[in-house]
């Protein structure tokens, strides 16, 4: 009877030892909080009426920069001379200021005083 005290006592020492399957690594481990990440404000590139940049200049602005296509860009540019000002996209502020830059430099080249302007997209 002795051998089967040793051999239940072996086994129940056994069975109590972290065993390398039974996913005790040893290694303690942090749970964080997943960071929640927060969406970038988005800014309307709006464009102002005037009475001297021609509509074609402002298709041409809307086709090249904006890259909306031709019928698009005229629905755009009619708003903007029908009702003042005419929204032509909304971006993250780095891409607004980069069009409306790009789009001042070109007007300029041109000769024409366009003016467009950024606001912040209401959340």
């Amino acid at each position: 009877m002795r051998g089967a005290e040793s051999y239940v006592s072996f086994h129940h020492e056994m069975a109590n030892k972290p065993r390398p399957d039974d996913g005790d690594t040893g290694v303690v481990t942090e749970t964080k909080k997943k960071e929640q990440l927060k969406k970038p404000q988005l800014y309307r590139v709006i464009f102002h009426n005037d009475n001297y940049t021609t509509m074609e200049f402002v298709i041409a602005v809307l086709r090249d920069v904006f890259h909306k296509s031709e019928s698009d860009s005229v629905a755009i540019m009619l708003n903007v001379h029908r009702n003042g000002f005419g929204v032509a996209g909304v971006y993250t502020f780095e891409v607004a200021e980069t069009k409306v830059n790009r789009t001042h430099q070109l007007a300029k080249e041109a000769e024409y005083p366009l003016k467009l302007t950024m606001e912040p997209e209401e959340l």
